[in-house]
């Protein structure tokens, strides 16, 4: 097995471009760097470095060891976490994954109501559209497609939080701009505008309703998020059709028009981790996070 302290030392001296460098960045000295490169290179039987003058120069082999170390040393940070929590007792740091609606609406008071609670906790807020194939925070707002108590992630506690419908974004000056509600069939023909990063279940969901309305979408403009897909909205582009929780902010030349025949829904969750469940700052993030979307439904 990689020893993954000089996977470590490797990667600095990868960045740093020299072992005396990376040696004065790791408080090592240069010939302890030198020799854990070299107990590396035999370890791995490979070629790292070559003579380069008076210095070394890394090889593609090197190239490639170190960016496939990368997500390596990104899951022993999560794991060294991990147990820092657990020797201050499970309260010293949280992190919480959420997605850009989410983090709009709720994550700032989320935030500032744990730490009223809890003034020494650390919070680390992540944006898991971004977040490592496979991976998830301790804490995690998703979504769900129907039975909101039945878990995507194995072993996960699932806390329900809101069920959140879907609406139509249309410009003002729109032939239907004038509706509170409209029929899905009723926006076939029109250009319609994605919003969806991932194109994942959200998207899904979309797609399936229009299906069930007879029609599929003709996407014209790939937004990707539904700040940008609003303000194609509000340019006169097309259409989109994105949750509720995601149009509570438009541009005076927007209309939001309610859904129906079918009216897709998504139910919002909070899932803890099993490595979470006995993290008294998780228990408290979940409680309060459902305050907050409670909150934010009455609002609605």
């Amino acid at each position: 097995m990689v020893d993954a302290h000089r996977v470590r030392i490797f990667l600095s001296v990868m960045a740093s471009g020299s072992v005396n460098a990376a040696a004065e960045h790791l408080g090592l000295s240069p010939s302890a760097v030198s020799q854990q490169i070299a107990a590396l290179q035999k370890e791995t039987q490979l070629t790292l470095f070559t003579r380069d003058g008076r210095g070394i120069a890394p090889t593609p082999t090197a190239h490639t060891l170190a960016q496939e170390s990368e997500p390596l040393m990104s899951e022993l940070k999560r794991i060294d976490a991990v147990v820092d929590d657990l020797r201050q007792g499970s309260t010293g740091s949280l992190e919480i994954g959420y997605f850009a609606s989410a983090g709009y609406r709720w994550m700032p008071q989320l935030a500032k109501r744990i730490q009223a609670k809890m003034p020494d906790l650390t919070l680390r807020m992540v944006l898991t559209e971004g977040y490592p194939v496979g991976e998830s925070p301790p804490v995690d707002i998703d979504v769900v497609p129907a039975d909101p108590t039945t878990s995507v992630r194995p072993g996960h506690l699932v806390t329900p939080l809101m069920t959140d419908h879907f609406v139509a974004l249309v410009p003002a000056g729109h032939r239907l701009a004038g509706r509170r509600r409209v029929e899905m069939s009723e926006l076939a023909e029109e250009k319609w505008i994605s919003n969806d990063i991932s194109a994942g279940i959200t998207q899904d969901m979309v797609d399936r309703a229009c299906r069930a309305a007879g029609f599929r979408p003709r996407y014209t403009v790939e937004a990707q998020d539904h700040h940008t897909a609003t303000a194609f909205v509000a340019a006169g582009v097309g259409i989109t059709v994105l949750p509720d929780m995601a149009s509570r902010s438009l541009p005076k030349t927007v209309r939001r028009l309610r859904l129906t025949k079918p009216n897709p829904v998504r139910d919002l969750v909070a899932l803890t981790a099993p490595v979470a469940r006995s993290n008294e700052a998780a228990k408290l993030a979940v409680d309060l996070l459902q305050q907050v979307a409670a909150a934010s439904a009455r609002r609605r």
